[in-house]
This record gives C-alpha cells, structure tokens and sequence, in this order.
C-alpha cells in the first residue's frame, strides 16, 4: 500500500475515534435524559349527540368504568395517578364558573416509558378483573353506545419537566382545586419544536416561580391536530389561579422572552380548558 494511503487511512481513523469519544458522553447523556421523560397518554370520551348516539350519552357510566375498573387495573400495573376531569365553563372577569353540559370526561395517564404505554394497552384487553368490574361499559347494547367517541393523545414530556409534579393541593384532594389544560399548536413541525425549545429555556420555570403549579408538558406524538404541545396548569382555588395567570403576561422575563426574534411566530392556535376532577380523580 502506498506511503500516502497508509497515512491518510491512519489519519481519518485517528479522526474518527476522536471524534467517537467527543461525542460519547453527550450522546450517553441525552439518552439518559430521555429515558428518564415521561409518556403521557390522555383520552377525551365525548358524551354530546353526534353521529353515532341519538342522544347525549349520561356521564356515570362512563365515570364508573374508570372509577371501579380502568383505575384500579392501572394501580395494579403501578400506572399513576390518573387524572379524571370534566370541562367547565370560566368568567375571567368575574372568576366565576359553571359546568358545560355534556362535557367531555378527560383522562390522564402517565407511563414512566413509552413500553408502558404499550404493554398495559395490551395487557388490559385481557384482564379478566377489568373486564368484569367494567361489564356494564364494557357489554353495552350497539343501540345505546356509552359515548360518541374516543379521541386519544400520546405526548412525550419536556426536557425541563421530564416527570409528573402533582401539587401539595392535589394531593390533599383540596374541593376547590380546577386545571387549565392548554394546547399550542403551531404552522409547521420545526416551529412546534421551537416553541418547545421556548418552555425549556425559561418558560417552564417562570410558571413554576409564579405559582402556576404547572402538572406536566408534553410534546403531542400522535393524535388529532398535530403538531402541537398540550400542559396542564392548576391552582388550590380558581380565584388563585388566575391571579397566578395575571402575573405572567407584565412579568419582565416573559416580555422579554415573547420579544425574542427567536422565538417569532411559533404558536398559530392557543386553545384553553377549564377543568375539575371527577369524584374518581386521583390528582
């Protein structure tokens, strides 16, 4: 083999182990922190009259099958806790609310990975505990559906929230508490990527300093009206969630940050819901 060949093979493979062992770590660390991100999958049963139901579809049917059967085959499983919510209607101005009727029934169910979501999937279309707890919803008659429909998300958690954070309040199941859910969604995929890269850098943290006791952010992998990212806000009361809200638009990092070029034009549709838990909640 040539002198010069020799020298330029010994030269590119130097180079390439070099550049091997540069990126390594960095490699090795962004797959830890990934691994340790949360999946989230969320369910919107929709009870209101459409094609497939005549009429509105009563809510306690539904709210039982996850109460007596969907959540306790999920403890089993160590999948928790699984937030259930129901919509309700909120005056800004007066700090009033009311509940939509035929509101939705929201779930919310955290995976530690993405395996989880597959596995328990799954696993619960066989389990003999669910399917006899949940025999009502389960075996319902094809000429009285116990829903219109079942839209269903898979998110993936944010870098600066990569797990769950559920409030002291909610914990203690305070009777006031209420949950904002809010989706983004933005023109194009690269702009979706950049308004997540917005929460990381300094949003995320801004809600949790303004006591916005943010629940979780995830990413929207699958599901209708991508792309798009979807979190949860919360508050012990609605009086003090919103005015945790009002101290977000004047607060100074927030100005300085929607005024950031970087971060133009990302979001194209802000859509907000007003949410309080079902009396099976466990958040």
């Amino acid at each position: 083999m040539p002198s010069s060949r020799r020298t330029f093979l010994t030269s590119s493979m130097a180079t390439a182990a070099a550049l091997a062992a540069t990126t390594r770590p960095a490699r090795a660390a962004a797959a830890a922190t990934a691994a340790g991100r949360e999946y989230y999958e969320i369910r919107c049963y929709h009870l209101k009259a459409d094609t497939r139901l005549k009429a509105s579809a009563p809510r306690a049917p539904v709210e039982a099958y996850l109460g007596e059967a969907l959540l306790p085959a999920l403890a089993r499983r160590n999948v928790g806790p699984v937030g259930v919510f129901t919509e309700i209607k909120v005056d800004k101005p007066k700090g009033t609310s009311e509940p939509i009727a035929d509101s939705p029934l929201w779930v919310l169910i955290p995976h530690a990975t993405l395996e989880s979501f597959h596995a328990v999937s799954a696993d619960l279309v066989t389990d003999p505990q669910l399917q006899a707890a949940g025999a009502a919803y389960l075996q319902v008659e094809k000429a009285k559906p116990a829903f219109e429909r079942v839209d269903t998300w898979l998110l993936r958690a944010f870098a600066s929230m990569p797990r769950l954070e559920v409030p002291a309040f909610s914990k203690a199941k305070a009777p006031g508490r209420v949950f904002e859910m809010r989706d983004y969604e933005s023109h194009s995929e690269l702009k979706a990527l950049n308004k997540m890269a917005m929460f990381d850098e300094g949003e995320t943290q801004l809600m949790r300093d303004l006591g916005m006791s943010p629940v979780f952010f995830g990413q929207a992998l699958a599901g209708p009206n991508l792309p798009h990212l979807r979190y949860f806000t919360s508050g012990p009361t609605l009086e003090a969630h919103l005015a945790a809200w009002k101290k977000f638009g004047p607060d100074p990092r927030w100005v300085k940050m929607k005024d950031d070029p970087r971060w133009a034009n990302n979001t194209s549709r802000n859509t907000a819901r007003f949410l309080v838990p079902a009396a099976c909640s466990q958040l």
